[in-house]
């Protein structure tokens, strides 16, 4: 499958990123006289020494408390991010479909936040809009049913024009539903399964974590020359001759990974944003845009033993903005040899299709850049760089669009000028 029918396959259109606060339209690379593309720095590769950590795990009743903290995750210096509970990022709630959740939340920052559970179903009270403020040092209980099929979530801050600053600082955590119908397909588990957040940071000579974006880097994207995964540059894995589950999210606000593995070797994906897929998909790279999640198998049993391979990203033909370098992202050590019984289910739980014939609207999206011009893309309204949605930019005050409860409608979005 080619990839572009393949990101159709998984439901990714428009690219969106955390940069700023702003949600950004797509990974772009306009050519605009009047504003210079951010660029992403080159990546500086670690020494892949140090072991790989995992976020503690919680389940519902954890309380959650934002605010700055001392870590040594990064890069082995002493210095300062902001986390949920222990160190950069927070647990990884793992949470049963059906069940009834109740986080604690204490905003311990000196600037308003709140959080924001992304890919969950849940109340506009407890969404985490960016209206939705905790104030510092003021508390919030979020409580609400997970009623949705299994999958890979997160949550992170969603206050406005804040966003990105609290997300690159080290705000976010990972959030898995899991299921009956998911566990019956025996999928690999415990050790053999392997949460991954990937995130890009850019610091400074003291190894802290330096957020100054520039107005471009903003509105199109502020990138890092230090990948860190689960809060660590560089890290290693110690793995056995068997299949592993890979449950990875890009967590980065402007950074685009090319998923693949530095053997070359296929690996298959069984899952994205919205759970599992109808069938496995078996590629050799994968695109992965900020705030998407993806659920990869991988068969570590054709390496050779001892042998190392690397979760990479591949070079991007063509977009400057994403640099034209590929690096390494974490490395697999195969040392152990295992018997694995897993087989790779033919089919996964079924989703049943919506059909066209059901929609009553076909709504059409056009996402573009303000010019500052009184014409074109942008809009007579929107201020130079700005990102628009039919000419227009964001304001509270206005609403454009009303859906009328349990109707079904086709959402068209242009993101090509």
């Amino acid at each position: 499958m080619k990839r572009d029918t393949f990101l159709k396959t998984l439901g990714f259109g428009t690219v969106s990123a955390l940069a700023g606060g702003a949600i950004l339209s797509s990974c772009m690379n306009h050519d605009m006289a009047t504003m210079t593309p951010a660029v992403a720095p080159d990546v500086l590769e670690g020494n892949f020494t140090t072991s790989l950590p995992f976020p503690e795990t919680s389940l519902t009743g954890t309380a959650l408390n934002a605010g700055s903290q001392n870590i040594t995750t990064i890069t082995g210096k002493n210095t300062q991010a902001w986390g949920y509970k222990n160190g950069i990022l927070g647990p990884t709630f793992r949470i049963q479909s059906g069940s009834t959740v109740s986080i604690p939340f204490t905003n311990g920052l000196t600037e308003e936040t709140n959080i924001h559970w992304h890919g969950l179903l849940v109340p506009a009270a407890m969404d985490g809009h960016p209206d939705q403020m905790v104030m510092p040092g003021k508390t919030f209980n979020y409580s609400f049913k997970i009623d949705q099929r299994a999958g890979l979530s997160w949550y992170h801050p969603h206050p406005h024009e804040k966003t990105g600053k609290q997300v690159f600082m080290g705000l976010a955590g990972l959030f898995i539903i899991e299921s009956a119908e998911e566990k019956a397909l025996n999928l690999p588990t415990g050790a053999y399964e392997l949460p991954l957040v990937i995130q890009d940071k850019r610091l400074n000579t003291s190894g802290e974590i330096d957020y100054s974006p520039t107005m471009d880097e903003v509105m199109i994207g502020y990138m890092g020359e230090t990948i860190i995964v689960n809060g660590v540059q560089s890290p290693f894995h110690n793995v056995a001759t068997r299949t592993y589950r890979l449950r990875v999210l890009n967590g980065s606000n402007g950074r685009i990974y090319n998923l693949a593995l530095s053997n070359g070797n296929a690996f298959t994906v069984i899952g994205s944003d919205g759970g599992l897929l109808p069938a496995p998909e078996t590629v050799t790279d994968l695109l992965l845009a900020p705030g998407e999640r993806v659920d990869l198998l991988v068969d570590f049993s054709k390496s050779t033993l001892n042998s190392e391979v690397y979760l990479l990203s591949n070079v991007f033909s063509g977009v400057n903005s994403q640099g034209r370098q590929a690096f390494k992202i974490v490395k697999f050590v195969v040392n152990k040899a295992e018997t694995d019984s897993f087989k790779l289910p033919t089919s996964l739980p079924a989703i049943a299709p919506i059909s066209s014939s059901a929609t009553t609207k076909i709504r059409t999206f056009d996402i573009g850049v303000g010019m500052g011009t009184s014409g074109g893309h942008g809009g007579s309204m929107a201020m130079k760089g700005m990102h628009t949605i039919n000419g227009k930019v964001y304001s509270g005050e206005r609403i454009d669009e009303s859906v009328p409860l349990n109707s079904t409608e086709i959402w068209e979005f242009n993101n090509s000028a």
